[in-house]
């Protein structure tokens, strides 16, 4: 064969591999961006709650009201979004839910009083577990592309999105700038993001029109074993994150006896060991499967939950804290993705089934710890999260089981 037909052909394809591994790289650095905006988003309106439960002169129950509201929207919108997620693709409702999310800050300045607070909230919580439920289908679809673990990685993001937004709200309050400018200019800012970033996500509708056209919504009494039991997982994870950044600081403070400067570290230490281990969760799972490093987070979760309950200085529940913030990184990242790979079920209908389910673990466990506390004690109803997270370890051998041949933890060692 003549160097003239060679040389070019082989042009040709070093070209096309060329752009295939550019699009790949855009895709992952898309997905970095999504997930860093929607923690930015959600942290920005938490470091600002104090501010306008002063500004609209609410009491605490008038608060708690209103903040149901961010609850329900999501509750709300995750089933409907994963049915989006089938029909639409979800590169097109993570592209559109992310500008959303954005916008829904500038609702909350317009509020002036519970019933609109409330509104308000209905609407910015709608959009969250929307661009939630979008954003982690393209996740998952994205590893698949990428051919290697960047979940945790890309989880990771929206905790650094957290950590930010919350140290830029505590400076900007701290200056006297008012809720209602800094959220305005926050979702100007984040959109100009979000618009710049979600084009760079991948087009993976394609390959998964199989699946979507074969795995629609699931019935929840014909939900696949596998399916439930991942789900069962992200309740209980769910449950105990919750649970910790609600009673961590009543925790140090009212049993242990820590400071007013130090009780809120609990959970602070907490965060940021798990945005550490986020960032190297996906070489963990790369080492030694994403079956046992579930196993191995909800053991080291259990584990430091346990000492954190069983010793008697706040500084010494500090590193309990932190072990198990370092135990759990990884899990729920790892369940959203097990959750697009069962093969009964499309992508955005297997995310929003585990993200729907799992995510009534944050509405119950708040009031569920208060209420066994007031049976027996703060100490004793924490522990309820030490069985929870050895409960969450033993299910994965019922997903394995579950899945069968489509084993959702399979693809990478171990």
């Amino acid at each position: 064969m003549s160097q003239a037909l060679v040389y070019p052909n082989l042009r040709r394809v070093e070209a096309a591999a060329f752009r295939q591994r550019a699009g790949r790289r855009r895709a992952f650095w898309g997905m970095m961006a999504c997930f860093l905006v929607h923690g930015l988003v959600v942290s920005t309106w938490v470091s600002r709650i104090a501010s306008v439960k002063s500004a609209l002169h609410l009491g605490d129950g008038a608060l708690g009201l209103a903040l149901l509201g961010t609850a329900i929207g999501s509750v709300t919108a995750i089933p409907l979004c994963g049915t989006l997620v089938v029909r639409r693709g979800s590169r097109n409702i993570a592209r559109w839910t992310a500008a959303g999310f954005c916008v829904s800050l500038l609702a909350i300045p317009v509020a002036y009083n519970t019933a609109t607070l409330f509104a308000a909230l209905l609407f910015y919580g709608a959009m969250a577990g929307a661009n939630d439920v979008a954003m982690n289908a393209q996740a998952v679809a994205t590893e698949k592309l990428l051919g290697t673990p960047t979940i945790s990685r890309f989880h990771a993001m929206f905790s650094i999105g957290g950590i930010a937004g919350a140290s830029a709200g505590a400076f900007i309050a701290g200056r006297g700038v008012g809720s209602a400018a800094h959220l305005v200019w926050a979702a100007a800012i984040f959109l100009t993001f979000a618009v710049a970033a979600t084009p760079l996500l991948a087009d993976t509708r394609a390959g998964n029109a199989a699946a979507s056209a074969s795995g629609g919504r699931p019935s929840l009494r014909r939900l696949p074993m596998a399916l439930f039991a991942l789900s069962a997982i992200g309740f209980c994870i769910f449950l105990s994150e919750g649970a910790i950044a609600d009673w961590t600081g009543v925790y140090l403070k009212q049993v242990l006896g820590a400071g007013a400067g130090l009780a809120p570290v609990g959970y602070a230490v907490f965060s940021a060991a798990m945005a550490i281990f986020r960032l190297s969760g996906d070489a963990i799972t790369l080492r030694i499967g994403r079956a046992a490093t579930i196993r191995y987070g909800g053991a080291i979760a259990a584990a430091g939950l346990s000492f954190a309950l069983l010793v008697h200085s706040p500084y010494w529940a500090l590193g309990g804290f932190a072990a198990a913030g370092a135990g759990f990184s990884s899990i729920i990242p790892l369940v959203f993705a097990a959750g697009g790979r069962i093969a009964e079920v499309s992508e955005g209908a297997g995310v929003a089934t585990v993200s729907g389910l799992g995510y009534l673990g944050f509405l119950v466990g708040p009031p569920a710890i208060g209420f066994l506390s007031e049976l027996t004690s703060l100490r004793v109803g924490l522990f309820l999260l030490v069985v929870l997270s050895v409960t969450a370890a033993g299910l994965v051998s019922l997903v394995v089981r579950g899945g069968g041949k489509s084993n959702p933890f399979a693809d990478t060692a171990g």
